[in-house]
């Protein structure tokens, strides 16, 4: 039976002598096992990301009474009517459905209705919060979060009444330990992207909880 035939840099070390040409083989086989050590190292990690992305995420949908219970916002400054799709530690879809009762319309602005663009952002929060917060019983949450910061905020669009504002955030970075997590919002409306912007949350303990 033929043994199977030896890598291109085995091959070329066996080969080499003691002489200057053996030396530059010698060289010549390090340079190719570093371009096969590299293409084989970073095939793997191309499997790897790939078998990551395809694996199943279980996910679950939340109604009002299901959000209410995690999130400690209220009337007139709860922003999420639904989700449709959260994964927990992940991402979450949902929207708020935008209509002339809102509070905020009398003022911004009489005869032009618009939904403030930061309101926008914060509904965004919200529903990130929801990605990171734990579920609620009956007694709610005992965290909540905090706004750390705001990046690479832009509006595409304006949102009216009458408007579905859909959301979708991903958790893209977390600090376990000081509880700070890092996350991917857009909007839409009509599929049309009204509002983007990089959140930074601060996971916190809920002082009112005991």
């Amino acid at each position: 039976e033929t043994p199977p035939a030896a890598p291109p840099c085995l091959s070329a070390r066996r080969s080499m002598g003691g002489s200057i040409g053996g030396s530059n083989a010698a060289f010549g086989a390090r340079r190719t096992c570093a371009r096969v050590n590299s293409r084989s190292a970073a095939k793997i990690v191309a499997e790897a990301e790939a078998a990551a992305e395809e694996e199943p995420v279980e996910t679950i949908t939340m109604d009002i009474n299901e959000i209410m219970a995690v999130l400690p916002h209220r009337y007139p400054f709860l922003l999420v009517d639904r989700v449709t799709e959260l994964a927990a530690g992940k991402y979450a879809k949902g929207y708020k459905n935008v209509t002339v009762n809102d509070n905020f319309f009398p003022g911004h602005f009489p005869g032009r209705p618009l939904m403030p663009g930061v309101l926008q952002v914060e509904a965004m929060a919200q529903l990130g919060g929801l990605v990171l917060l734990p579920p609620g019983g009956a007694e709610g949450t005992d965290q909540i979060f905090f706004f750390g910061g705001i990046e690479k905020c832009r509006f595409k669009k304006t949102v009216i009444p009458g408007d579905k504002l859909e959301m979708e955030v991903k958790l893209i970075k977390m600090n376990p330990r000081f509880g700070i997590a890092k996350m991917e919002g857009r909007a839409y409306v009509d599929g049309t992207l009204a509002c983007e912007a990089e959140l930074m949350l601060i996971l916190v303990k809920n002082k009112e909880k005991k």
